[in-house]
């Protein structure tokens, strides 16, 4: 396949690094001369200095025979005409654009993208999928990562291992025997800073991050086997009311269960915007590292903490004040892939790289096959891929042991019309079931091969 990436930032240099590292012809388009170097020669890609709207750029990278063009430089106007040219001038058939601006996302306008208009095939909302990856960590506040997959009905969750642990020291294979009626499967296990795929003989000890697919309503029994509690979290204190901040409110505010949400924001014009868009929550306009501020949300008998402003060194700081002053929990947002390694020393429970997020949604819109939902897991170390199988897939018809997964791979759930089900050797993969694989970043290739189509289905 033929990728055009426009922007060869964060988001665009880890998309051209998953691409290139499959065997696809990309090629990578960005104004600043310095950063289309830094992919050229840290990636098997191809290059191109200059502004990714304009029509002769686009040419030189090869549009007129690509397949798919991804536009997420950091502006929405240029990532749009980027799409624009792309398709009237070059019949590029698969259009990707990140926007940022919660204007151009009104459901309202939603007409704006189709062929005869805009066109573009997907729009990414880095900001929403920041926003719900912060409700899905305060939904689990006791895993240092979690993601929903089978249409919610399956969580995987992120769980450093501790010395009270009850199952260190044993092996995987006897999770079965101890807890018969357990939905769980630990697909991927990260020990001294390398992550693998576990086979049955495998032990989990302290220090350990282990991934582990569990079936939702099992959610707060797994975690207690691994030795966690799942606490309610009641009352949230958020840092930053911008458009993740009011986002997360706003989500928070339309549940059932009721919780008590305060919010501090440093801008005035941003805090009176958040005040007015919220009804339960209490918007004070303030810096969030102010001490008597924090006291004044309450933040001494608060459940969690969301820092969630633009500017990574202020998240951290407040983050580790909070904790200081009592807070239970702490979730950061860091932009900053740099920084993650100061999470554990500054006692932050968890957090959230954008980036990351929005790198997984792209994901979702390339893979082959009918692929639903894309997790990208660490530095791009692994990836969870959901997808539906059809009846001309390799896998369908077969069961799991007598499939020839690659060694990194894992079955981490398994729907059967609309019924998740524990995959074990003998379950037989057929035509409609919904499938949840871990897979080692180095796997995805063959991963997607299984997943894939046969020719003759065209």
């Amino acid at each position: 396949m033929k990728v055009i990436i426009c922007g060869a930032g964060q988001v665009g240099w880890q998309i051209a690094r998953h691409l290139s590292g499959e065997n696809n012809d990309v090629t990578v388009v960005d104004s600043n001369p310095e950063l289309v170097r830094r992919a050229t020669d840290t990636l098997d890609v191809q290059g191109i200095a200059g502004f990714a709207s304009y029509p002769d750029v686009l040419d030189r990278a090869g549009a007129s025979d690509a397949d798919m063009i991804i536009a997420a430089t950091h502006s929405d106007e240029v990532n749009m005409v980027t799409c624009q040219v792309a398709h009237s001038v070059f019949s590029v058939q698969r259009k990707i654009a990140r926007l940022r601006a919660q204007n151009y996302l009104d459901p309202g306008y939603s007409d704006l993208y189709r062929r005869n208009h805009l066109p573009i095939d997907v729009v990414i909302s880095p900001e929403r999928e920041v926003a719900e990856a912060a409700l899905q960590r305060l939904a689990a506040p006791a895993a240092f990562d979690t993601e929903r997959f089978l249409e919610g009905r399956a969580q995987l969750l992120g769980i450093m291992i501790d010395d009270d642990c009850p199952v260190i020291n044993t092996p995987l294979r006897q999770l079965t025997d101890l807890f018969s009626t357990l939905r769980a499967v630990v697909v991927g296990i990260r020990r001294d800073g390398v992550l693998f795929a576990p086979s049955a003989g495998d032990q989990v000890f302290p220090g350990d991050e282990c991934y582990i697919f569990t079936e939702t309503p099992d959610l707060t029994r797994t975690l207690e086997i691994f030795g966690k509690t799942q606490e309610k979290q009641e009352r949230i204190v958020i840092i930053g009311g911008g458009n993740v901040g009011l986002g997360v409110a706003l989500a928070l505010e339309a549940r059932t269960e009721r919780v008590r949400v305060k919010m501090i924001e440093k801008d005035r014009d941003s805090a009176e915007r958040a005040a007015d868009a919220l009804d339960r929550t209490i918007v004070l306009h303030g810096d969030g590292l102010d001490s008597s501020l924090l006291e004044e949300a309450n933040i001494t008998s608060a459940d969690a903490i969301l820092a969630v402003t633009d500017d990574d060194k202020t998240n951290l700081l407040v983050s580790v004040r909070a904790k200081e002053m009592g807070c239970r929990m702490a979730i950061t947002l860091i932009n900053d892939p740099t920084l993650v390694p100061l999470m554990a020393p500054l006692d932050i429970d968890a957090y959230i790289n954008p980036r990351a997020t929005t790198v997984s949604s792209i994901l979702r819109h390339i893979r082959h096959g009918r692929v639903r939902e894309v997790y990208s897991i660490g530095d791009a170390e692994a990836e969870i891929i959901e997808a539906q199988v059809l009846g001309t897939s390799p896998i369908s018809g077969h069961k799991i042991k007598d499939i020839a997964f690659p060694e990194g791979t894992l079955i981490g759930a398994l729907m059967k019309q609309g019924q998740v089900v524990r995959p074990t050797g003998d379950t037989r993969i057929e035509e409609g079931d919904v499938i949840a694989i871990f897979a080692m970043a180095a796997d995805v290739p063959e991963v997607e091969r299984l997943l894939q189509v046969s020719i003759d289905f065209f």
